[in-house]
């Protein structure tokens, strides 16, 4: 018979709990300390945001060839407000992109061997999990990461994102 927790001394109770691999759960997400390759940027009219799509060069590469994306390759999402003009519509440059503003968040998914494995359907991306953070890389444990998984589903036949087709066709 196993002991529970509560029937271990505290050190060995301790031990015990760093010792189980966490399937579920942003943790396993540290910040990226390289952004990667600007794969593909997208202008959001509905809340007025411009977000900037970044992925190792080994993804991308790998997209390309018509490989799967391989675990533990961040993808990361940068969020900025989009600059207004005086009627607060987004401001354009030269070739109709909105101008990037202030930095809102930096989102990252990755995924890993196992990972999300606790996740019930309606959550369960793969192996995928999701991380927010602020601007300045420190971690928004208030972000509510449950839209992320509800719509990422939605692109279940490709890995659970939305962005394969714009990493197929980034410039090299």
């Amino acid at each position: 018979m196993v002991p529970s927790i509560r029937q271990l001394s505290p050190i060995a109770a301790a031990l015990a709990l760093v010792a189980t691999p966490a399937l579920a759960g942003p943790e396993k997400i540290s910040y990226p300390t390289d952004k990667g390759v600007l794969y593909g940027v997208v202008d959001r009219a509905d809340n007025k945001q411009v977000r900037e799509l970044y992925a190792p060069k080994a993804v991308v590469d790998a997209v390309k060839a018509g490989k799967p994306i391989p675990a533990n390759a961040p993808l990361t999402m940068y969020l900025y407000k989009a600059k207004l003009d005086d009627k607060g519509e987004p401001v354009k440059d030269a070739s109709g992109r909105f101008q990037k503003g202030d930095a809102i968040a930096h989102f990252v998914m990755a995924k890993g061997a196992g990972w999300g494995s606790e996740y019930g359907a309606d959550m369960r991306n793969g192996e995928w999990e999701y991380r927010s953070f602020a601007p300045d890389g420190k971690v928004n444990e208030k972000a509510d990461l449950k839209p992320c998984f509800t719509c990422h589903l939605k692109v279940k036949d490709s890995d659970f994102v939305f962005s394969v087709p714009q990493m197929k066709t980034a410039a090299k």
